[in-house]
């Protein structure tokens, strides 16, 4: 049986260093966060981004769609925000007699959901069918939505006066959850530097095409993983189930999400093959918010990040050579 022919990463690897050096040209110091955003974006999964106030996440979601010439739109999330806010509702045309669907913001290649804890738990639910099947159903019609889709939530883990803290089945939808952190001082300094005559995100111009992110997409798909990285991922993912500090583990959604994100990860890096430390690069991001601590063991300060470094290492990194 001859073996598939190993995909051509090169478009890829180059794609991901234009766009991070554009970003850059806006946010200062930003690198890994920016390599997981795409490691996201190629794997068509979404992020959520969980940090204070301030630290540039509306600018690195904005930055993202600049840089890909992607359509971007915002909301802001309160409790009086309806599902028919986002997706859109139906309204009479008195010309026509007849009802029309007006779209929502929703309707976009990269939508940002400021603060989406504080939306009502009803309205969080308006994106789930978005975000797992990148479509919208409204009225019993069901309208796709262009590629390459992109859902950037944010939400401050400091202030819960008047949230809806994420259930866990809508946690599991979001394919990564990091933050961004404060700038160091040389980098707050350079930041000052860039912003005094305006924000550089104004003149940020695009370095690829919604269409070459799609290509990218469809390469990452086909990059190797072998059959002992495989066993890898799946025994990171069923060691969370029995683990003595877990209520809950990982879902096979998680398992999907370390096998893709580990491809995104090797394409970035100019391989086509997946390597152990691919896996081991994006676990945190991926499985941290996917498990839940016993509350007995929080009492002890265990957390989520404590428990996979654990896991990690117990487990025999296998050796791969390239495919």
């Amino acid at each position: 049986m001859s073996q598939p022919t190993p995909p051509n990463v090169t478009e890829v690897t180059e794609l991901s260093k234009r766009i991070i050096s554009n970003v850059e040209l806006a946010i200062v110091g930003k690198r890994k966060q920016l390599v997981l955003s795409l490691v996201a974006w190629f794997s068509s999964g979404h992020i959520l981004l969980e940090d204070v106030p301030g630290v540039a996440k509306t600018m690195l979601a904005r930055a993202l769609a600049k840089s890909v010439g992607c359509k971007f739109k915002r909301i802001q999330c309160t409790p009086d925000l309806l599902p028919s806010d986002i997706s859109g509702t139906s309204i009479f045309n008195q010309k026509s007699g007849e009802f029309e669907f007006r779209k929502g913001p929703l309707f976009t290649q990269l939508f940002l959901a400021d603060e989406i804890n504080r939306a009502t738990p009803r309205t969080q639910a308006a994106l789930l069918e978005a975000m797992a099947e990148s479509r919208v159903t409204v009225d019993g019609t069901t309208y796709p939505l262009e590629p390459p889709f992109l859902v950037v939530a944010t939400q401050n883990p400091v202030d819960h006066e008047g949230t809806f803290p994420l259930p866990e089945a809508q946690l599991d939808r979001f394919l990564m959850r990091f933050s961004l952190g404060y700038p160091s001082l040389e980098e707050e300094l350079r930041m000052l530097e860039l912003l005094q005559v305006q924000h550089p995100i104004d003149t940020l111009k695009p370095v690829a095409t919604a269409q070459q992110l799609v290509a990218c997409q469809n390469t990452v798909r086909r990059v190797h993983v072998d059959r002992l990285v495989r066993e890898y991922i799946l025994q990171i993912v069923h060691d969370t189930r029995d683990h003595e500090d877990l209520a809950l583990g990982a879902s096979p959604r998680a398992t999907i999400a370390l096998f893709r994100c580990a491809q995104a990860m090797a394409a970035i890096r100019g391989r086509s093959f997946v390597q152990p430390d691919d896996v081991k690069r994006i676990v945190g991001p991926v499985m941290n918010h996917r498990i839940i601590v016993r509350p007995e063991s929080r009492l002890r300060k265990i957390t989520a990040e404590n428990v996979m470094e654990s896991i990690l290492g117990e487990i025999a990194v296998p050796t791969v050579g390239e495919a």
